[in-house]
Protein backbone atom coordinates (compact mmCIF):
# COMPACT_ATOMS: atom_id res chain seq x y z
CA UNK A 1 0.00 0.00 0.00
CA UNK A 2 1.18 3.73 -0.72
CA UNK A 3 2.12 5.96 2.15
CA UNK A 4 -1.47 7.71 2.89
CA UNK A 5 -3.42 5.87 0.81
CA UNK A 6 -6.07 3.91 2.62
CA UNK A 7 -7.65 1.05 1.08
CA UNK A 8 -10.98 0.84 0.36
CA UNK A 9 -12.67 -0.81 3.22
CA UNK A 10 -14.38 -4.36 2.67
CA UNK A 11 -12.87 -6.16 0.18
CA UNK A 12 -9.42 -7.22 1.74
CA UNK A 13 -11.09 -7.97 4.91
CA UNK A 14 -13.80 -10.00 3.36
CA UNK A 15 -10.90 -12.42 1.70
CA UNK A 16 -9.31 -12.84 5.85
CA UNK A 17 -6.55 -9.70 5.74
CA UNK A 18 -6.75 -6.86 7.28
CA UNK A 19 -5.00 -4.17 5.32
CA UNK A 20 -2.56 -2.04 6.60
CA UNK A 21 -0.95 1.70 5.44
CA UNK A 22 0.89 4.17 6.42
CA UNK A 23 0.03 7.61 6.97
CA UNK A 24 1.84 10.83 5.96
CA UNK A 25 2.16 11.14 9.54
CA UNK A 26 4.32 7.74 9.78
CA UNK A 27 1.19 5.71 11.86
CA UNK A 28 0.83 2.66 10.60
CA UNK A 29 -2.56 1.38 10.41
CA UNK A 30 -4.83 -1.60 9.95
CA UNK A 31 -8.33 -2.38 9.19
CA UNK A 32 -10.03 -5.36 10.90
CA UNK A 33 -13.52 -4.37 10.49
CA UNK A 34 -15.49 -7.16 8.66
CA UNK A 35 -12.96 -10.01 10.51
CA UNK A 36 -14.19 -12.81 12.12
CA UNK A 37 -12.95 -13.89 15.60
CA UNK A 38 -10.85 -14.44 16.34
CA UNK A 39 -8.89 -12.64 13.67
CA UNK A 40 -9.14 -8.77 14.62
CA UNK A 41 -7.28 -9.86 18.28
CA UNK A 42 -4.56 -11.72 16.30
CA UNK A 43 -4.03 -10.21 13.47
CA UNK A 44 -3.24 -6.35 15.60
CA UNK A 45 -0.70 -8.27 17.48
CA UNK A 46 1.18 -9.81 14.90
CA UNK A 47 1.37 -6.06 13.79
CA UNK A 48 2.44 -4.75 17.06
CA UNK A 49 5.10 -8.10 17.12
CA UNK A 50 6.47 -6.09 14.01
CA UNK A 51 6.14 -2.82 14.84
CA UNK A 52 8.95 -0.88 16.36
CA UNK A 53 9.41 0.08 19.94
CA UNK A 54 8.59 3.77 18.93
CA UNK A 55 5.87 3.11 16.32
CA UNK A 56 2.18 4.24 16.83
CA UNK A 57 -0.62 1.95 15.30
CA UNK A 58 -4.56 2.92 14.72
CA UNK A 59 -7.06 0.46 14.96
CA UNK A 60 -9.90 0.52 12.46
CA UNK A 61 -12.29 -1.99 14.30
CA UNK A 62 -16.55 -3.09 14.46
CA UNK A 63 -16.50 -3.08 18.37
CA UNK A 64 -14.82 -2.58 21.47
CA UNK A 65 -12.11 -5.20 21.54
CA UNK A 66 -12.27 -6.16 24.99
CA UNK A 67 -10.05 -9.26 24.63
CA UNK A 68 -7.21 -7.22 22.99
CA UNK A 69 -6.56 -4.78 26.10
CA UNK A 70 -5.03 -7.47 28.85
CA UNK A 71 -2.94 -9.12 25.57
CA UNK A 72 -1.66 -5.52 24.86
CA UNK A 73 -0.45 -4.82 28.65
CA UNK A 74 1.28 -8.05 28.81
CA UNK A 75 3.37 -7.61 26.12
CA UNK A 76 3.82 -3.88 27.46
CA UNK A 77 1.31 -1.82 25.04
CA UNK A 78 -1.60 -0.08 25.69
CA UNK A 79 -4.35 1.56 23.42
CA UNK A 80 -7.14 4.47 23.62
CA UNK A 81 -9.64 5.23 22.14
CA UNK A 82 -10.13 7.99 19.58
CA UNK A 83 -12.00 9.58 17.43
CA UNK A 84 -13.29 7.56 14.32
CA UNK A 85 -15.96 7.20 11.39
CA UNK A 86 -19.47 6.79 12.60
CA UNK A 87 -20.24 2.90 13.07
CA UNK A 88 -16.22 2.16 13.74
CA UNK A 89 -14.03 1.95 16.84
CA UNK A 90 -11.02 3.40 16.43
CA UNK A 91 -8.08 2.73 18.65
CA UNK A 92 -4.25 4.22 19.32
CA UNK A 93 -1.62 1.67 20.10
CA UNK A 94 1.80 1.87 21.60
CA UNK A 95 4.37 1.15 23.83
CA UNK A 96 3.16 1.85 27.37
CA UNK A 97 5.75 3.86 29.00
Amino acid sequence: MNAGAKPPPGPAAAAGVAPTWNEADGTLHIDVRGLGAPQPLVQVLQLVARTPDDGVIVVHIDRDPVLLYPELQQIGWWAEPIEGDPGEVRLRVARAG
